[in-house]
């Protein structure tokens, strides 16, 4: 980790916006001092820091749901940390809180959206992730549109990413069989091995579309009723052909075109897909249903007590992936948009007092 010492604030800011892939220029770091908590607020030192593929979204000038970080602000990102001093009577020094607090290492809060985590329930660093934002993803997307029925099938891609293991292990429970799809021959065996999905292909094995549809019709005789969609490219080409008559697809994201790719990137070259995906949705009569979670936040107590419990059971399991230190963050996230993560993505930004 950089040597930062307790009178720093950390900050790993946007630089430049990026043209494809996201390059290492295209961020910035800088130190200052830290800064004061005033009236109604609180300081908090940065423990674990999230990276997801939705902040590739936020590094554009482009409208969406939310707005893009302007150039020379701090990147956005959620992180769990440690309160270290406080002007707001409902956080007490020591207190663990999780908020979007950014890529820093201190972060000054008056409590707006953020929550007291129990390190008695879980390890904090899982309120990023298994218990946090993409575990709710995972939650919300295959119960609420999804609609899952025992016996279905259910194909998930980046089956092993932080939002696709819990989807295919919560529809292990769900009374499903579970089919991913992921990056390398390690993360199918994990998938199958550990998490319990019924079959796992790797995508990296099948050149284009139509080779990944092939393999994906062997594990999947009786057709997809649920597609879960994080990745899109590719993925998508392989399994529109295969959902049957009145199959959901919970649309979460699609990594594959996040680095400027439209549609055909990723796919077989050449290759206007739109006719036939349009086509395929009105003929079998799908679901497909786009969804942002931080519409869907109420659903948060109901999730937490589902998932907190099948972990204590052992029957949802997660991973995670570290990167060392708040400036390793920019070189992780560029891996992240490359599937070079196995689980939940994070930057251990200083010393985590629960971990032994």
């Amino acid at each position: 980790m950089a040597q930062i010492t307790s009178t720093d604030l950390y900050r790993i800011l946007l630089a430049a916006r990026p043209v494809g892939a996201p390059k290492l220029s295209d961020f910035r770091a800088e130190t200052a001092p830290v800064p004061q908590a005033g009236e109604g607020e609180f300081l908090v030192r940065i423990i674990w820091l999230s990276l997801d593929p939705y902040m590739r979204g936020r590094m554009d000038d482009a409208k969406s749901y939310a707005d893009p970080v302007p150039i020379g602000g701090v990147m956005e990102g959620g992180a769990v940390g440690e309160v270290i001093a406080s002007n707001q009577t409902g956080f007490q020094v020591g207190d663990f809180v999780n908020g979007a607090f950014g890529w820093q290492s201190h972060a000054i809060s008056n409590g707006e959206m953020v929550r007291k985590l129990d390190p008695n329930l879980a390890p904090i660093s899982t309120a990023l992730g298994v218990l946090g934002m993409p575990g709710l993803t995972a939650f919300v997307g295959l119960n609420d549109h999804g609609r899952p029925k025992a016996g279905e099938t259910l194909a998930v891609s980046a089956a092993t990413g932080a939002v696709g293991s819990v989807v295919g292990q919560l529809g292990k429970a769900y009374g499903l069989r579970v089919v991913g799809v992921a990056g390398g021959a390690d993360k199918c065996a994990y998938a199958v091995d550990e998490l319990g999905f019924d079959a796992c292909i790797d995508h990296r094995a099948a050149p284009d579309g139509k080779a990944l549809r092939k393999d994906l019709a062997s594990v999947c005789p009786d057709g997809i009723d649920i597609y879960f969609e994080n990745v899109a490219g590719k993925t998508l080409e392989a399994v529109v052909p295969l959902m049957n008559v009145g199959g959901r697809i919970p649309v979460c994201g699609m990594i594959a075109w996040y680095n400027g790719g439209g549609l055909g990137a990723g796919v077989t070259a050449g290759v206007n897909l739109l006719p036939q995906v349009w086509r395929t949705i009105l003929t079998r009569r799908l679901n497909v249903r786009g969804f942002i979670i931080f519409d869907h936040y109420d659903r948060f107590p109901a999730f937490v007590q589902e998932v907190s419990g099948h972990i204590q059971s052992g029957a949802v399991k997660y991973r995670e992936s570290i990167a060392e230190g708040l400036e390793a963050a920019p070189e992780a996230f560029i891996k992240l948009l490359e599937g070079g993560n196995f689980g939940k993505q994070l930057v251990a930004v200083s010393p985590d007092p629960t971990r032994a």
